[in-house]
């Protein structure tokens, strides 16, 4: 995958093992409107638009997208803040 593809393509299950190991999982709800959870990707997760709302549809369609992979020092803030957005998401 080149470095273009990678921005603007959500993170893929296979890619976490190459990453880190650990996750941030989004989980879908009825609550947040799209525009509100791509913008809280672009900030928290530093999301290129098109990545932060590729996320956001994958997470509406298929109820959960990866939206960043890490250490688990790096995440836990990441996690914390994106539940601090009332976004639910966990570290796996």
């Amino acid at each position: 995958m080149n470095y273009m593809e990678e921005l603007v393509n959500p993170i893929t299950e296979d890619q976490v093992e190459t990453t880190g190991g650990h996750k941030v999982v989004l989980f879908n709800d009825d609550i947040n409107t799209f525009d509100y959870v791509i913008s809280t990707l672009i900030e928290v997760c530093q999301h290129l638009p098109e990545q932060a709302e590729q996320c956001a549809l994958i997470t509406h369609y298929k109820g959960r997208c990866v939206v960043k992979t890490g250490t688990m020092s790096e995440l836990k803030p990441i996690n914390a803040e994106l539940g601090n957005r009332e976004l639910t998401a966990d570290i796996h």
